[in-house]
């Protein structure tokens, strides 16, 4: 069984990633977004990205830094088959999944215009922003020194393979293809 985490900057295509790996290669999805969404509801707040932050970060804290992505890997197991977990955030979720083997993690980045105006047509709950705080909300997301907090830019430089998303989906999912090629050589 294959375990494959995504990281990467706001709007970047990690999502699309995930639509590909399951429509055509037939694995499980795990979202950190659904499971802190899940949580925020059970909390009574709105979901919104500064809940998500807070919430995310307060899990970590109560249990460990890689406590959620450690809950979506148990329910990758169950399923028993090939499964992305999306989205790694800190370092120790990375020390996580790799201690536990056959883990591979892939980052994705794109230009910050570009993925700004991806978001805007997303639309999400999250995405309703302007740029500056697009720009605002993805640089508090990027670095921390604090082991429970978000550490994006660690993630990515962790990264078994790095994929650059400026072009067309058949693009980025070639790169996918690359790499799914490399990682069964392995």
């Amino acid at each position: 069984m294959l375990i494959i985490g995504i990281t990467g900057t706001l709007g970047s295509g990690k999502g699309t990633i995930v639509d590909f790996l399951v429509r055509e290669k037939g694995f499980a999805h795990f979202s950190v977004r659904a499971y802190v969404s899940e949580e925020i509801v059970r909390r009574g707040l709105p979901v919104n990205r500064d809940n998500m932050v807070v919430v995310a970060n307060d899990l970590r804290r109560q249990h460990s830094p890689s406590y959620i992505v450690d809950r979506l890997y148990e329910r990758a197991l169950q399923s028993g088959r090939d499964s992305i977990i999306e989205s790694i955030r800190t370092p120790g979720e990375v020390d996580s999944m790799r201690k536990k083997g056959h883990f591979f993690l892939f980052a994705v980045d794109a230009d910050p215009e570009v993925r700004y105006e991806r978001i805007a047509k997303r639309n999400s709950e999250t995405d309703q922003i302007s740029f500056e705080t697009f720009l605002m909300n993805e640089a508090r997301e990027m670095a921390s020194q604090d082991p429970f907090e978000q550490n994006i830019r660690k993630c990515m430089e962790l990264a078994d393979f790095k994929l650059w998303n400026a072009g067309t989906l058949e693009q980025l999912e070639r790169q996918v293809d690359v790499a799914l090629r490399e990682m069964a050589g392995r």
